[in-house]
């Protein structure tokens, strides 16, 4: 005799079917959670790019005296050439673009960009590739003007490709108060160029004082 399956049978059976069920239909949404959880985050502006600097910047400018000739004060009331002879380890620099008759233009001309070579730079240059270029005027003004760019270029614009006031190029990498130039745009072409103090504003200038004496592309 069959007997009729009672109301708690029936319920049973049905939560039994239910439970695989639901646990195979929340499995996904779970799965996409927790993958959601631990996906990095991505970097915001702020952390992608450092703020670039104000005022002067890098290890350099504690050589600068803080006041008097060669202060950033003093620096900024004179134009370039006459506020870069001033300037403590710009022996070498001052008398490049001495020699090359060029003082007069770059105090006389708005807008520059300067990257002047410390006289470390200067003298790890061998003699006998330094003396021939000193030499040679028009070589010598060529390696002076390409070492300058027309325009001031805040820490914010200095990074990129500029042109030089000989008709060449320069190639900057950084951002905040790092920046390079690339070796194969230096005169020995073994290291990197490095802005060792930055932003130094004179009348018509910025100024960026660089580890390694530049060069034209041959």
């Amino acid at each position: 005799m069959t007997r009729t399956p009672t109301r708690r049978a029936l319920l049973a059976a049905a939560t039994a079917l239910a439970l695989p069920l639901a646990g195979c239909g929340s499995g996904e949404p779970a799965d996409d959670a927790a993958a959601a959880s631990t996906a990095p985050a991505a970097p915001s502006a702020a952390e992608a790019a450092p703020p670039a600097p104000t005022g002067p910047f890098g290890p350099g400018c504690a050589a600068l005296p803080p006041e008097g000739p060669g202060s950033p004060a003093a620096l900024a009331a004179a134009p370039a050439a006459t506020a870069m002879s001033t300037v403590p380890g710009l022996t070498h620099t001052t008398a490049t673009v001495q020699a090359a008759t060029l003082a007069a233009s770059l105090d006389a001309t708005q807008d520059l960009t300067v990257l002047a070579p410390v006289d470390g730079a200067f003298t790890a240059v061998p003699p006998a590739t330094l003396a021939p270029l000193l030499a040679d005027t028009p070589r010598l003004t060529a390696l002076v003007t390409h070492h300058v760019i027309a325009g001031r270029l805040a820490p914010g614009e200095l990074a990129g490709t500029h042109t030089t006031l000989d008709g060449g190029q320069v190639t900057i990498d950084g951002e905040g108060e790092a920046f390079t130039v690339s070796a194969d745009q230096t005169l020995l072409g073994a290291a990197d160029a490095t802005v060792t103090c930055g932003n130094l504003l004179t009348l018509n200038a910025t100024v960026y004082l660089v580890d390694q004496v530049l060069t034209p592309a041959a």
